[in-house]
Formats: structure tokens, sequence, C-alpha cells
């Protein structure tokens, strides 16, 4: 027998819903929203004449940002699942000495605000002829990704069970083949929770794009949207456009991943 959910608990649960998604909505109404009918007051609660401008000048001036920012994003993949598999492999599983003192520092890296982190990297890259590269911001946007993958897959290799491990290596499997072979394939849940959040930082992210690469030849879409900011006008139509159009490809990794991260992300949770 189904048990009903109280209507209380229901209608409590659609308003909350609905003041959550209020700015999404509203995001969408400005982008179709006239650039007269801005400052109606009182504001119109929806497009009235409606308009596909914003949407125009992404297509226009925005394509390059998005392929820029996709660039970065699946770099900074690609670097964090480099660094953070096999580190969280060793840190789970190899007795590696100091292994406390370094979840601890992984901890505290995740504490550094990126303001602070933006400026040692601005520092590094003056000096390394780094600034305004791609691979700076790759590099960059890792660091904040790294620390939470390593901690996420030492959770749960740490709960992959040991005697399959003894089996490889009285098959005569090294280290690096274990890893390869059995770790990885284990760990698919955590590899796609990883990825998706490196790819989600690296999408969003501002600060590092604003202070290493303001003046360079490819710019990630965040800072394209910041380009419509001006002094003495400002393209709020062409502005929340284009982040509709940069919210649809993070809505769809995490309506495709979802499943795969609600089991990331409490990999390590429960031990027999």
């Amino acid at each position: 027998m189904k048990t009903r959910r109280p209507l209380g608990r229901t209608l409590i649960g659609l308003v909350l819903t609905a003041i959550m998604l209020f700015p999404v909505y509203w995001m969408f109404n400005v982008s179709l929203t006239r650039t007269s009918n801005m400052r109606a007051n009182p504001p119109h609660w929806y497009p009235k004449e409606p308009t596909l401008d914003g949407y125009t000048s992404v297509l226009r001036d925005q394509l390059p940002n998005l392929g820029t920012s996709l660039l970065i994003g699946l770099g900074t993949v690609a670097l964090t699942l480099v660094v953070a598999a096999p580190a969280g492999y060793a840190l789970s599983k190899l007795h590696v000495r100091g292994r406390g003192g370094l979840n601890f520092l992984l901890l505290v890296a995740q504490m550094i605000p990126s303001v602070v982190m933006a400026m040692g990297f601005y520092a590094i890259y003056v000096r390394l002829g780094m600034l305004n590269t791609v691979s700076g911001l790759i590099i960059a946007d890792s660091t904040i990704a790294v620390p939470f993958g390593v901690l996420l897959f030492t959770a749960f290799m740490a709960g992959i069970p040991r005697e399959m491990l003894q089996a490889a290596t009285i098959d005569g499997a090294g280290s690096w083949r274990t890893f390869r072979s059995i770790i990885l394939p284990m760990s698919r849940n955590s590899i796609v929770t990883v990825s998706l959040f490196a790819f989600l930082w690296a999408w969003s992210d501002f600060i590092f794009a604003s202070t290493l690469n303001r003046n360079g030849d490819l710019i990630p879409i965040t800072l394209g949207i910041y380009q419509y900011i001006g002094n003495n006008t400002t393209t709020w139509n062409s502005i929340m456009a284009t982040a509709v159009v940069a919210s649809i490809p993070a809505a769809i990794l995490i309506v495709v991943a979802q499943r795969y991260v609600a089991a990331g992300v409490t990999a390590g949770a429960i031990k027999d």
C-alpha cells in the first residue's frame, strides 16, 4: 500500500522550488525583453513584445567564447583526473607515509579564497610568460578541482576490497597495472562525479579568467558576458541571453550524470 504524502509538505516543497527557480525564470524573461522595457515600473512579469536580439548577439559574438570555455573545461577535467585518480589510489591503498597530513593539506587547500590563489598565479605567470593563455587557465582551474578529486577518490577507493588487489598481485600485476585494470573500472561513479564538478568549476570561473586572461585572444564565456557591461550602457538582454545559453551545457551534464553523481558523492560513506 502506497503512503500518501501530506498535502502541506507538497505545497511547501512546491513553494520552495518556485522560489529557488525564480531567478532562472527571471533570467529567461529578461533575455527576451526589449531594451526600452527594461526599466518599466512596475517590471513586467513576462516579456511584452518579446525580442530575440539578445540571442542574436550571442550567436554573433559569443560562440568563440563558448568554444574556449569548452576547451578549458575539458582540459581541466583531463588534468584533474590525471593527477587526482593516481593520488587517491596511492593515499587509499599504497600506505603512503604522512597520509593524514596530506589529507589535511588538501582540506586546507579547498579553504583558500580564489582571489588569493589568483594573485599568486598572476605573480608566477608573469615570470613564466603564461598570462593570457588557455593552458594557464586550465592549470589554475585544476587547483580548485584536484583537492576535491583526491579526497573523493580516496574515500571511494578505500572501500574497494583488498582481496581483489591481492589476487591481482598473485597474478603478477604491479601497482600500476592493478590501478589501470581493477581500480579505474570500479571507480566509474567517482570518475564521473569528479569530472562533472571539475568541468562546472572551470565553466563558471570568473576570478581566474579576469585576473589571468583579461587581454587574451581566447577568452571564456564568463568574460564574454562581462564585455556587455559598460560605463554608460549595459545590454541586459544580451547578458541574460548569454547566461541562458551558457547554462544549457551545465544543465544537460547534471541531468545526464545525476545517477553517477549521487553514487559518487556518497562513496565511502558506508563501510561493511
